[in-house]
C-alpha cells in the first residue's frame, strides 16, 4: 500500500488524478467504468457503486466488481456509496447497494466513502443500525455546524466540498469542527489542492505546514489502525 510523505499534501478523494510530486491522493474508482486499481507512487483508491450510475439491470454486474476490487492491495476504502434523492434510482434499490457496499467494506476492514444528497436522515439511520467499526467519510459537505457534529457523533470524518471550503461563508463551519476528523478533496475539479489548505489554514489560524501533519495523521488515524 502506499503512504504519504511527511511533506505531502493529502487530497482525499479525487478523480482522474495523477500521481504528482507533493500531493498524495485516494483516487475514487467506479464499478460503472473500465477502470481498475493499480500499483502507482503517490495514489491509492476507493472503490464503489455510486448512486448515479446504478440500476436494476447492471447492479449485479457492480456489486461482483465491488467484491473483487475491494480486496486489491491499494484499494484503502470501499465507495462513493450512498443516498441521492435529486439523482440515481429508486431509494429502495440505493439502500440496497448502500447496506451491501457497507457490508463488503466491514468485511475488508476498510472505511466506507459516503455521497449523501438530502437523505441524511437516512444516512444516520443506517449508521446506528450497522454500527460500522470502521468510520465513514462523507465527502463533499458543505452542510451545517449542526449536520456536521450529528455526523460527527456518529464517528464519521468530513471532508469539504472543494467550491464551498474556498467560500467566506465556510469558515465558520471550519473553525467549529474538530481539525482531527477533517479532511480536503478537489473531486476532479482541477483546482489545486493547494488552495484548500491555504483557505482551511487560514480560517483555523495556523501555518499550512501545520494542518498538513495534522490531516497526515488523520489518514493514519482512520486508513492504518
Amino acid at each position: 500500500m502506499n503512504l504519504p510523505e511527511y511533506d505531502d499534501y493529502i487530497d482525499i478523494h479525487d478523480h482522474g488524478g495523477s500521481s504528482s510530486d507533493n500531493c498524495f491522493a485516494v483516487e475514487n474508482l467506479m464499478a460503472h467504468e473500465d477502470r481498475i486499481p493499480d500499483l502507482m507512487p503517490g495514489i491509492t483508491y476507493s472503490y464503489g457503486i455510486h448512486p448515479w450510475y446504478l440500476n436494476s439491470e447492471n447492479y449485479d454486474e457492480q456489486i461482483e466488481k465491488v467484491i473483487k476490487y475491494a480486496d486489491h492491495p491499494n484499494v484503502v476504502a470501499v465507495g462513493e456509496a450512498g443516498f441521492d434523492r435529486l439523482r440515481g434510482p429508486s431509494p429502495a434499490l440505493q439502500r440496497k447497494a448502500f447496506e451491501e457496499q457497507a457490508e463488503i467494506a466491514g468485511q475488508m476492514s476498510k472505511p466506507l466513502f459516503i455521497h449523501c444528497v438530502r437523505a441524511w436522515d437516512e444516512l444516520l439511520r443506517e449508521n446506528k443500525r450497522l454500527k460500522p467499526d470502521k468510520p465513514w467519510i462523507v465527502h463533499g459537505f458543505r452542510g451545517k455546524v449542526e449536520l456536521a457534529m450529528q455526523l460527527l457523533s456518529r464517528g464519521m470524518y468530513i471532508s469539504f466540498w472543494f467550491d464551498f471550503i474556498l467560500r467566506p461563508e465556510s469558515s465558520s463551519l471550519v473553525r467549529n469542527l474538530p481539525v482531527d476528523r477533517i479532511f480536503l478533496e478537489t473531486d476532479g475539479s482541477g483546482i489545486e489542492i493547494s488552495e484548500l489548505y491555504k483557505k482551511v489554514a487560514d480560517d483555523l489560524e495556523m501555518e499550512v505546514t501545520v494542518l498538513k501533519e495534522q490531516i497526515r495523521s488523520n489518514y493514519e488515524n482512520l486508513f492504518l489502525k
